[in-house]
């Protein structure tokens, strides 16, 4: 059965997004939740890593207003987080 996994991004997003991109080749749902730091899409490796992240169906979320992604306040996603199987912080 599939599961539902959470990646917290915090300090390493190209490391993130590898290790999200590993998660959803398993078929699992995974949701990545970029926190207090805006992604930057102009770095080559990290844009490779969102569009395959795209391409999985993968939900991408953030806190910061100026990324281009799904926009959730803190708050929110910590009422969110109780749904999932696992949640790795990154």
């Amino acid at each position: 059965m599939a599961k539902k996994i959470a990646v917290l991004v915090r300090d390493r997003p190209s490391e993130a997004l590898r290790l999200a991109i590993g998660l959803s080749l398993e078929d699992d749902e995974v949701h990545i939740y970029i926190m207090d730091c805006k992604v930057d899409g102009g770095d080559k490796g990290i844009a490779v890593s969102l569009e395959m992240l795209n391409e999985l169906g993968a939900r991408i979320i953030s806190t910061c207003r100026e990324d281009s992604f799904e926009v959730m306040d803190k708050e929110t996603i910590a009422r969110e987080l109780v749904h999932y199987d696992s949640v790795i912080p990154y």
